[in-house]
């Protein structure tokens, strides 16, 4: 997630991305809902004002909870912070919700400290981790194979030269922060033209994706919410890329019992009960007007649908879309 407009004062709000039309998706917001990606706060302090009694702030980053003060002392014991993941989110409820919001990946708020090592323009240490907890971005490429590596840079970054960068790497490794990783990277690709993306791009979100396991964040943290959501109870999902928002497609057609068949010639399935119904059956995007207030916004899609009162059933991970290459860092010891 790239979710906030980016900022110089440190003191200026962050604004979160397609705010408005999920509200108006989810509306007429009540009772108990989780924020499952607190970041700033943004979508918490929107669901306050259109109309939630409670708002559970789960984020699985000690310094955004830090910086809450402000809002927990003012909506007391209306909010409730928790430091975890949102694929723990019905366990982190403790109760049955009335809506669940995430907002996907790594906010502005990361991107600008520089010593979160998330950006590539930025010198700071080669880290990437969503928490203090587990192998950093530096353990990656410091340790796992070309081949690994490359496997990473291909499932995780759509990156067509992963194989040329994943040797690259290896080549002048070991690697201590972000710039010389973004160095060794861009120094393997065509200079790009005006408008095109940094070469590092691609790596530098790859390399992020394995070292946080976004995806099984993901899949696991829909799950959750299927569990912990009240029949009427709304989900409302946004993300920032396309192997993101894939995932997502995929679940709620499934749950929805809208996902076509792939194979025409093959029996037809037993019918089963929805856990879902969508509420926009396309993808929503940001405004024109948006985009050119937050330029980051512009590959963001919320996808939104409702519980039903549908009993849970088995889920088919292999059909989510799931991209994955090899866990590197589930072998090391």
């Amino acid at each position: 997630m790239v979710g906030a407009a980016p900022s110089n004062d440190p003191k200026s709000p962050h604004v979160s991305v397609l705010i408005d039309p999920l509200i108006k998706a989810v509306s007429p917001v009540s009772g108990t809902w989780l924020d499952g990606t607190f970041g700033a706060g943004g979508y918490t302090r929107r669901l306050f004002d259109a109309g939630a009694e409670k708002v559970i702030g789960v984020d699985r980053d000690p310094s955004a909870l830090a910086l809450a003060a402000p809002l927990q002392e003012e909506y007391g014991d209306r909010l409730k912070l928790v430091q975890g993941k949102f694929s723990e989110l019905d366990e982190h409820a403790g109760e049955p919700l009335d809506g669940v919001v995430l907002d996907l990946g790594v906010s502005s708020m990361q991107l600008d400290q520089a010593e979160r090592g998330f950006s590539f323009l930025r010198e700071g240490p080669l880290d990437m981790r969503m928490s203090d907890q587990g192998p950093s971005a530096a353990d990656l490429v410091n340790s796992a194979s070309a081949d690994e590596l490359a496997d990473i840079l291909y499932h995780y970054g759509e990156e067509r030269a992963s194989r040329r960068i994943a040797r690259a790497i290896v080549a002048v490794r070991p690697f201590e922060n972000t710039l010389q990783l973004a160095e060794a990277v861009a120094s393997c690709l065509p200079r790009p033209r005006p408008g095109q993306i940094h070469p590092a791009t691609r790596s530098f979100q790859a390399i992020r994706i394995a070292v946080n396991d976004e995806f099984g964040e993901l899949i696991a943290g829909l799950q959750a919410a299927e569990r912990a959501l009240k029949p009427g109870g709304k989900l409302a999902v946004v993300t920032f890329h396309s192997l993101e928002d894939r995932v997502v497609k995929r679940f709620l057609q499934a749950r929805s019992g809208s996902m076509a068949r792939t194979n025409r010639y093959a029996p037809e399935a037993e019918e089963q009960v929805a856990q879902f119904k969508l509420i926009s059956r396309k993808a929503i995007g940001p405004s024109d007007e948006e985009i050119a207030a937050n330029p980051r916004a512009r590959s963001a899609k919320l996808r939104a649908a409702i519980r039903t009162d549908a009993p849970i059933t088995p889920l088919d991970r292999t059909a989510m879309g799931l991209p994955g290459p090899k866990d590197w860092w589930k072998e090391t010891p």
